[in-house]
């Protein structure tokens, strides 16, 4: 199947000589296949975005084991080949009466399923792509094994050729390593090669099933940075495809789970069209004015007669709006007065919104969010106004903020040296599959904003949200704020609720207003600072002035020293 929906032609790689022989039997041959009547198979590994990928190389490239087409040539590769095919020979001793000829034979039936799950075109024959599958297969089963015996549902031990490689603690560099190129989205083969290989070891389909399960979910609690959650989702294997889109299933909480969020997602939409930024509202405070504002302005707009209606519109006439619009612009820049601005301009500008809104309304639905609806302050600057982090153990999901309590949760996250791998990889592949909202990446994005240095992670850690397992808590950040690009914006609801929420609390605080007053009118500002030298001048011009006339040193009492 993978050969009729493939668009890559047999394109020659760099130093060699493009045969047109071979393409045109290629493109004759599979114009003549008949269409298969099975359901189609969706692309599931694909090749890392380029974004994603120059930002650092190795993180997207296995540096020990290849696992899969993508990657099986590179000669630095060649080293672990004895390893799989070590891994293969054992795994021939478990057949159930067939021999390893016989199951390879079997995966090559499989052969348009297999292709049909790879993005990129496959440049080889099926049989190749056959054994290749069986031995990586045979090696990836084999060392996901180590989790089933930790369970204690295998009595098998690790074998004398593999000990070196891994170990039930982990601790091998040359595990991690391992572990680490498994994860990766271009390392990865389909999971229905792997229940393929365990069912001709089992009585049945369900047993192998149930075994493999028993080993994802031992790697799962192995290789997650997330604490493993109280109630772990039921994941059926038979509907993942592969590896990492099973660790994705886990981990990332699917849509139907926030309901709820939907009609927080509207009222966002409607406080951007009443020209409210979600992410720099104003204070609870100011919400009450407006809201008094818009009733009274609501009761005048139901009446119809006489003076009244003469009333409103001499109102929202132009000459009147530009009458106070002069000095409200200069008071309105003044502390007190800046909390009656937004009602007041909301008040007279009411109209206008009314006769724009059903344009805007359609155009907004689905627009994705700014950058600047991403910032949040760190968690420096929020632990500075009260704002409490308190670790959770579920999923994404539990990802919020309680306005009453001034509590931010947050998963439980501990992080090693995989964990930088596993989460790029997550990333790339929620960004190359992922046809709805980016939950994962969301995350990342929350997490970056937050923590800006080392004290945004040391205050997390007191916390319990982070555990470092890295050098330092300068790691962890550097961590979290080198993964800033990202492949599209999207919207969470209800993760940019909790962002929205966040930036409402800590906008609403006099301390940060006095203080982004300061900065923007004062500091921020020559003018001003060019003000308040003039009138000092004038000031000490004035005092010169009076003292050349009048005896300065008689009216304050102050003796005149001779020199």
């Amino acid at each position: 199947m993978a050969s009729f929906v493939q668009t890559q032609s047999l394109m020659p790689k760099v130093g060699e000589i493009f045969d047109e022989i071979r393409w045109l039997i290629h493109i004759r041959r599979t114009l003549e296949e008949e269409l298969e009547d099975e359901t189609e198979v969706p692309v599931s590994i694909f090749s890392v975005p380029k974004v994603l990928m120059s930002s650092d190389p190795e993180l997207y490239t296995p540096q020990q084991v290849a696992i899969g087409p993508y990657h099986h040539w590179r000669p630095e590769m060649y080293e672990m080949e004895r390893y799989k095919l070590a891994a293969a020979k054992r795994s021939q001793k478990q057949l159930q009466k067939i021999k390893f000829q016989n199951l390879v034979e079997q995966l090559v039936k499989l052969e348009p399923r297999v292709r049909a799950c790879y993005h990129k075109y496959l440049d080889f024959n099926g049989e190749t792509l056959a054994w290749m599958m069986a031995i990586d297969a045979s090696f990836l089963l084999e060392f996901l094994q180590i989790y089933a015996i930790k369970e204690g549902k295998m009595l098998l031990r690790v074998s004398s050729r593999m000990s070196h490689l891994v170990d039930f603690a982990g601790r091998k560099s040359a595990h991690n390593a391992i572990l680490r190129d498994i994860v990766m989205l271009e390392n990865q083969i389909p999971l229905f090669i792997l229940r393929k290989m365990l069912e001709f070891q089992f009585a049945s389909l369900d047993e192998a099933d149930n075994m493999l399960l028993v080993m994802l979910m031992g790697f799962y609690k192995e290789v997650s940075p997330f604490k493993v959650m109280e109630a772990l989702p039921k994941i059926q294997v038979s509907i993942c495809a592969h590896l990492l889109d099973f660790l994705y299933d886990i981990i990332v909480p699917k849509e139907e789970e926030q309901p709820e969020i939907i009609e927080e997602e509207d009222n966002s939409e409607d406080k951007k069209e009443k020209g409210i930024s979600p992410v720099a509202s104003s204070s609870s405070g100011t919400n009450y004015v407006k809201q008094l504002c818009d009733a009274i302005w609501n009761l005048l707009s139901k009446l119809r007669k006489g003076p009244i209606e003469m009333l409103k519109r001499l109102l929202i006439s132009n000459p009147v709006k530009l009458l106070l619009k002069l000095p409200w612009t200069i008071l309105s820049k003044l502390p007190f007065f800046s909390v009656l601005a937004q009602p007041l301009e909301s008040l007279f500008s009411s109209q206008e919104k009314e006769d724009g809104k059903s344009e805007n309304e359609s155009s907004n639905l689905h627009k994705p969010p700014s950058v600047e609806e991403i910032a949040i302050p760190s968690v420096s600057d929020l632990s500075n106004v009260g704002v409490c982090f308190v670790a959770t153990n579920g999923s994404l999901s539990s990802i919020g903020f309680d306005t009453k309590m001034a509590t931010l949760y947050l998963p439980a996250i501990s992080l090693d040296v995989n964990s930088e791998v596993f989460v790029r990889n997550l990333v790339a592949y929620e960004a190359s599959n992922a046809s709805g909202p980016l939950v994962f990446t969301r995350y990342t994005e929350l997490m970056n904003g937050i923590i800006d240095s080392d004290e945004d992670v040391k205050l997390l850690r007191e916390r319990g949200v982070i555990s470092n397992r890295l050098k330092s808590d300068e790691e962890v950040a550097k961590l979290w704020n080198s993964m800033s690009k990202s492949i599209r914006l999207t919207k969470v609801p209800f993760l940019d609720k909790a962002i929205e929420d966040v930036n409402k609390y800590y906008d609403g605080r006099w301390k940060v207003k006095l203080d982004k007053f300061m900065k923007q009118y004062v500091f921020g500002s020559w003018q001003f600072l060019a003000l308040l030298a003039a009138i000092a001048l004038l000031l000490l011009m004035t005092l010169q002035a009076f003292c050349s006339v009048y005896s300065c040193s008689r009216i304050f009492h102050i003796k005149a020293t001779n020199i």
